[in-house]
């Protein structure tokens, strides 16, 4: 499949990632945790958009789901993580580190009820988010941690990379920059793995927002960033993804890719004795699938989510990094699906990506005058002038 041609606007790059990654969250929701063979059963078919929860008007009480209602259209924890970090970005107005989790998006979460879609009330978020992010909490607000070592002890998952795609539009096109920025926020929420993959997703989002950025120029950006298990998990999953144009015939290929590296095993809702502990051989599994789809979808917005989607294990997230990467990369986002998500989660889908490009833009103008005071200061003793 071919994508759109990429947009050249910098708002629309930003709009697509952070709709693109809403909308594969609210797709993902509802198969969440199961196997593809299941969602086969369940659905007498592969999903191909908005679904109903797994078990039906029981959602309020059937385990293990309860009491969420995933599905219908509703986003869950990775696009309330994301949207609480757009606002501490909107505050700032600046680039991020480990101490403006400490400062603002703890505050945030722990203070300021908000829409909770999946619990169709008004909570404030930290009710909502998984016990790795309440772990923020703990650390930082009751623990007072250094924000920059707060992240070690805790489990090791995806929970600090679901939402780092902010961090790589507010560094659109510098995905080393992206990078760096990602690692030390995420220093705040995890260490080992879960750490660098919130830095590579960052520098994927970042690489994608390059003019003529392609599903093979992100992944390069990856790999040449990426560190230890997590590089040679994406350099594997990516190997076997581009041998495969159908989400269909790559589903059981990259998950056989990724589960050398995977510690959670094969039943995710059984977790083996070494899951999510820290590693430098080890990968968590939801980024390099993420770019494996994105492969396999040539970058096709609609391909790439419905692949992660239709994958299960932890689809939410991967549909969430899936799409925020293609969107960045221009391919649009279905209007039929992001209306829907935005009407079922109460929820303006475009107004934190209008806030992250007016910030964006002034975080720019900050790094380019930055940048010309040090030519200046290195000039005067004597460096040579590399710009003007």
């Amino acid at each position: 499949m071919t994508p759109k041609e990429p947009d050249s606007s910098l708002e629309d790059r930003i709009t697509g990632a952070l709709v693109g990654a809403a909308v594969g969250d609210a797709l993902g929701g509802p198969v969440e945790g199961y196997s593809p063979d299941q969602i086969l059963e369940r659905h007498g078919g592969r999903v191909h958009g908005i679904v109903g929860p797994w078990n039906g008007d029981a959602w309020r009480t059937a385990r293990p789901i309860a009491p969420y209602h995933k599905g219908d259209g509703h986003v869950t924890d990775d696009t309330l993580m994301t949207h609480a970090l757009v606002r501490v970005y909107a505050t700032v107005r600046d680039h991020l580190d480990a101490f403006a989790i400490a400062d603002h998006l703890v505050p945030d979460l722990m203070t300021n009820p908000r829409w909770i879609p999946e619990l169709e009330s008004e909570a404030i978020p930290l009710q909502r988010v998984f016990l790795a992010e309440k772990w923020l909490a703990a650390r930082l607000h009751y623990g007072h941690v250094d924000p920059r070592e707060a992240g070690v002890g805790n489990i090791v998952n995806c929970g600090a990379a679901m939402y780092m795609a902010p961090v790589g539009l507010v560094n659109a096109a510098h995905p080393a920059g992206a990078y760096a920025e990602a690692l030390d926020i995420a220093g705040a929420h995890q260490s080992s793995y879960g750490r660098e993959a919130a830095g590579v997703f960052a520098a994927a989002v970042a690489a994608a927002c390059a003019p003529e950025a392609s599903p093979d120029s992100v992944v390069a950006a990856c790999l040449a960033l990426a560190k230890d298990g997590t590089r040679t998990a994406i350099e594997k999953v990516c190997e076997v993804a581009s041998r495969h144009s159908d989400f269909e015939s790559a589903l059981v290929p990259l998950r056989e890719a990724v589960a050398p590296y995977d510690t959670v095993g094969p039943d995710y809702r059984a977790p083996s004795l070494d899951a999510r502990r820290p590693s430098r051989t080890r990968a968590i599994e939801e980024l390099p699938v993420a770019l494996g789809m994105l492969v396999v979808s040539g970058g096709d917005y609609r391909h790439a989510v419905l692949g992660s989607v239709n994958y299960g294990r932890d689809c939410d997230s991967i549909a969430t990094m899936a799409g925020a990467v293609a969107g960045a990369l221009g391919s649009p986002v279905p209007q039929d699906w992001s209306k829907s998500v935005a009407e079922a989660s109460r929820l303006d889908l475009w107004e934190p990506a209008t806030t992250l490009t007016a910030v964006t833009r002034e975080v720019f103008a900050r790094d380019v005058r930055r940048r010309r005071a040090h030519e200046a200061a290195f000039t005067a003793i004597g460096g040579v002038r590399c710009s003007d």
